[in-house]
């Protein structure tokens, strides 16, 4: 199993209860096929510039173990996600 992580800001307009229901969406995902590490939730932060006219997001971090084939079905789901502004795969074993 390949070690990744997952970072996604969660759209700021969200009731809290929502986007912990977003986060357990991302996190079953990932647990279909691999193993869910640390779960970090940063909170709102500022943005670098404006997405979709928004100046903040709510941003998520998570390690996760799984087979190369997951990061491709979870980067889908995460594209078509309407809650999710923005995200990034990475793959923390390679250099």
């Amino acid at each position: 199993m390949t070690n990744y992580e997952v970072m996604f800001i969660i759209d700021p307009a969200l009731e809290e209860e929502a986007r912990t229901q977003v986060v357990d969406a991302v996190k079953g995902v990932i647990a279909a096929e691999g193993e869910v590490g640390n779960v970090d939730e940063w909170g709102m932060r500022k943005l670098a510039y404006p997405i979709q006219k928004k100046p903040e997001g709510y941003y998520v971090v998570i390690e996760f173990q799984a087979q190369p084939t997951l990061p491709k079905e979870l980067d889908r789901r995460l594209r078509i996600s309407d809650h999710i502004m923005r995200h990034m795969i990475v793959n923390k074993d390679e250099k």
